[in-house]
């Protein structure tokens, strides 16, 4: 709750002080949360909105703990330092970094969770140190922040945590597509009397260990993940490796 009170504090401040108007002017969503969140995640560089980021949401989110979001960056492969997704009004903004490596080619999909509408953000940082910035507008009830995980009220998850099923398919464009559903509750700290806990790392590692492609999660990742990647080559005799803020580790060969 403590995280929750913050945002909404710093946004209050941003209000009083003036420097927060009904809209940012460069924002084609005019958030009002834009530049804040601007600075967190990207810095005072060079940046620019880009359509070529292209962020796939629903029209209405009907679950707001379980909003598919697929953002496809294949246009910039080859040339990605980092990606940073984030949503403008959720109380906990980031979602996750993700670092394609030598094996993934910037098109990644998963579910999360958003607390109201929101802007949702996807910027990509090229190698020459310029910020590509797509965005997409998530309409929803909300709540999806603070509800409850279901694993809090089942002991499946207790038995089953870290479970992995993973399969990848060809795609016809040459490569694969890797999907995987690990169990996990995913808990952001925001429900009363349940601390946050969640998946922080996710690599997947080619058979001498290497990581391929690496990403940092962050709270609003739903509960029980679905996460798919498109990859440049297939994953025989690759592994994937887990680690959530508890410490606990998990592996899975593929």
């Amino acid at each position: 709750m403590a995280i929750f009170r913050s945002i909404h504090g710093v946004l209050l401040a941003l209000l009083m002080s003036g420097s927060l108007n009904a809209g940012t002017p460069d924002d084609p969503l005019e958030s009002v949360m834009w530049e804040h969140t601007r600075r967190i995640f990207l810095g005072d560089v060079d940046y620019q909105f880009d359509q070529r980021i292209r962020i796939d949401v629903p029209a209405f989110a009907e679950d707001p703990a379980q909003v598919p979001i697929r953002i496809d960056a294949s246009e910039f492969a080859g040339n990605i330092e980092r990606m940073v997704a984030w949503a403008d009004l959720n109380p906990i903004q980031h979602i996750f970094d993700y670092y394609p490596l030598a094996g993934g080619n910037a098109r990644v999909a998963l579910r999360i969770k958003v607390q109201q509408s929101t802007a949702v953000r996807a910027a990509v940082l090229t190698r020459d140190g310029h910020w590509h910035v797509g965005y997409a507008w998530i309409e929803a009830a909300g709540g999806g922040c603070t509800t409850p995980s279901m694993g809090n009220s089942d002991p499946y998850w207790q038995s089953h945590l870290g479970e992995i099923q993973a399969r990848y398919f060809r795609r016809p464009d040459q490569g694969a597509r890797l999907k995987l559903r690990v169990i996990h509750p995913m808990d952001t700290g925001l429900v009363s009397s349940i601390p946050e806990f969640y998946l922080e790392q996710l690599e997947l590692r080619d058979p001498e260990g290497t990581p391929l492609l690496r990403m940092n999660l962050s709270q609003p990742v739903s509960e029980n993940p679905v996460i798919t990647f498109d990859l440049e080559e297939g994953t025989q005799g690759h592994s994937l490796w887990m680690r959530d803020n508890g410490g606990n580790e998990f592996v899975r060969s593929l």
